[in-house]
């Protein structure tokens, strides 16, 4: 039986939900940097919020269905149903990380080295520079794509003192298509 189960195909399946895992980061680094920041899309409106009230940190999983179905449509376009499946998994499983991640950073203190500095950097992204400091669950696409200022360290130390949210966070509205969509049409309207 376990033969069976490690087949070439199932192999291949395996390394793209890997691949898929490993590559949530860039396209979080082009949700959070590019859709919600640099053009008005219906992505900015919930950012926008979490900007305003930082305990609303969910992102409704209805905001990135048209994302997840263009990612879906190419990737199945270039390598068959099955492999954008795999892929799709694995940047699914990425942004249940940055979920829980970016959680953490908003109502837990940190519990390691590599925590609290993830912690300054969103920290600083909120609440010393918005146009920088754009990754969340890592630094390295601030970096390759520069919005990672030279004075880090001086917004970093500014933004490290704040204490976490004490509070309910926004996963329960997160999951209601009504106030997704209340939030996204009034936003846009404006």
């Amino acid at each position: 039986m376990p033969d069976e189960i490690l087949t070439a195909s199932n192999w291949w399946l395996l390394a793209t939900v890997a691949l898929g895992w490993l590559s949530w980061s860039f396209v979080e680094y082009l949700i959070h940097g590019i859709l919600a920041h640099r053009f008005k899309t219906p992505v900015s409106p919930l950012h926008w919020g979490h900007h305003r009230t930082p305990a609303a940190v969910f992102t409704s999983p209805i905001a990135w269905v048209p994302t997840g179905l263009v990612i879906f449509g190419a990737t199945a376009g270039m390598f068959g149903i099955p492999l954008a499946i795999a892929f799709i998994a694995g940047l699914l499983a990425g942004f249940f990380r940055y979920e829980y991640v970016h959680w953490r950073i908003h109502f837990r203190e940190p519990r390691s080295r590599r925590q609290a500095r993830l912690r300054s950097h969103h920290l600083a992204h909120h609440f010393v520079n918005p146009r920088a400091y754009h990754g969340v669950t890592t630094r390295f696409w601030d970096h390759v794509f520069r919005s990672l200022p030279d004075g880090w360290e001086k917004d970093y130390a500014r933004a490290a003192g704040r204490p976490p949210i004490d509070g309910p966070s926004n996963l329960r509205a997160s999951l209601s298509p009504r106030a997704t969509w209340a939030v996204v049409s009034n936003a846009m309207r404006r």
